[in-house]
């Protein structure tokens, strides 16, 4: 299992079954002292998404603290699931995504929804979604879901962006 993931796993079990954190790694792998926005995604034991909160830029200090926050968040404060209850650990399978920098994207033809992820953006508003998710099979569908996601409607004028991620598992 990779260092991200288990500490991701980690911070999860942690928090659900005692309400606290556990102490960043002593001491912290290089990998780990960057800063990077992540994304921590978990899916219960059938597949299904069970929650998925991550972060665009870094917010933290390095990309340990990064995971342990959105791990945490993940697991109990995603708006569209109830918080994890600890008979749900042993089947929970959790993704780590760390983020590479955006780049502007003048044309969707520049995107790939295997390759890259995308961002939308209009004045206040952004929406992200991940590269490589399963039934997400065209640009159009990718764009579509991150426009939704922001509150952005098609006929608005918004910019693009993409990013690829180094994904754990």
């Amino acid at each position: 299992m990779h260092p991200l993931v288990k500490l991701a796993k980690e911070t999860i079990e942690s928090y659900v079954q005692f309400g606290n954190e556990p102490p960043l790694p002593d001491p912290l792998p290089d990998d780990m002292e960057q800063q990077a926005g992540a994304f921590v995604s978990l899916h219960d034991d059938a597949g299904n998404l069970r929650g998925c909160i991550g972060t665009i830029e870094p917010t933290q200090p390095s990309l340990a603290m990064e995971v342990i926050r959105n791990a945490v968040a993940a697991a109990t404060r995603d708006p569209r699931f109830s918080p994890v209850e600890p008979h749900e650990l042993t089947g929970l399978d959790v993704k780590v995504d760390v983020l590479m920098p955006a780049e502007p994207v003048a044309d969707p033809k520049e995107l790939d929804v295997k390759r890259y992820g995308v961002i939308v953006e209009s004045g206040w508003r952004r929406g992200l979604l991940l590269p490589d998710l399963e039934g997400v099979d065209s640009v159009e569908m990718q764009v579509g879901i991150a426009l939704q996601k922001a509150g952005i409607r098609p006929d608005e004028e918004y910019q693009l962006q993409r990013f690829e991620v180094k994904r754990y598992h």
